[in-house]
C-alpha cells in the first residue's frame, strides 16, 4: 500500500485514506471549529500526506507521522486565518479560581473533548498540543511563532477555563472535590 501511494496509485492511496481517515478527522476537529472546518482540514492534510509521502523514512510508525501531518496540517491552516491568536482577556483568567484535583481523572474523555471545544481557538489549540498531543512549550511556541512563556499561559488559562466550564455544566462535582482534598490533608 505504502509503495502504491508512493507511486500515485489511486487505489493504494484510497486504502491508505480509508485506514486513517477517521482517526485523523477526530484529531482535525479538536483544532476546528466545527466539522465542515475539520474536514477541510482533513482533506489538506491527505493532500500533504500523498505529496511528501517519500518523506517518510520507515522510522517508527506511519501512523504516527500521519498524524505529525495533519496536526501540522491544522496549525497552518489555523495561522494561515490567524484564528489561533483569539483569546480572553487577561481578567477573566485571573478570576479563575485554580484546583488541584485533575480534570482528567473525574470524567470520561468524550465529555473532555466537547468542553474543550468550548474554549477560545488559542486555548484550545495549546491545549490540544501540550496536552494531547504531547510537544513542550518550546516546540509549541516555534510551530505557532509565539512566546514559550505565551504557550505556559495560553495552558495555564485553558486549564483554568476548562475547568470553569467542566463545573458550570456540572461535570465536576465540587462537593466530591473538597470531600477529596479534605481528605488529602
Amino acid at each position: 500500500m505504502l509503495e502504491g501511494c508512493k507511486l500515485n496509485n489511486i487505489t493504494a492511496q484510497e486504502l491508505l485514506y480509508n485506514k486513517y481517515n477517521a482517526k485523523m478527522l477526530g484529531v482535525c476537529y479538536r483544532y476546528a471549529n466545527n466539522r465542515a472546518d475539520a474536514e477541510d482540514m482533513l482533506q489538506e492534510g491527505f493532500i500533504k500526506i500523498f505529496s511528501q509521502l517519500h518523506q517518510y523514512r520507515n522510522e517508527g510508525s506511519l501512523e504516527g507521522w500521519i498524524r505529525r501531518v495533519i496536526v501540522h496540517t491544522c496549525i497552518n491552516v489555523l495561522k494561515k486565518n490567524k484564528k489561533f491568536s483569539e483569546s480572553l482577556e487577561i481578567t477573566y483568567a485571573e478570576n479563575l479560581e485554580s484546583r488541584q484535583a485533575s480534570v482528567y481523572s473525574m470524567m470520561q474523555t468524550k465529555h473532555i473533548i466537547e468542553c474543550i471545544r468550548m474554549l477560545p481557538l488559542g486555548y484550545k489549540t495549546v491545549l490540544n498540543l501540550y496536552a494531547i498531543e504531547g510537544y513542550s512549550h518550546k516546540e509549541i511556541a516555534s510551530i505557532l511563532e509565539i512566546e514559550e512563556v505565551t504557550s505556559r499561559s495560553q495552558y495555564s488559562r485553558a486549564k483554568m477555563m476548562l475547568e470553569s466550564i467542566l463545573i458550570k455544566r456540572g461535570i465536576i462535582d465540587l462537593s466530591f472535590k473538597k470531600t477529596k482534598n479534605t481528605a488529602a490533608i
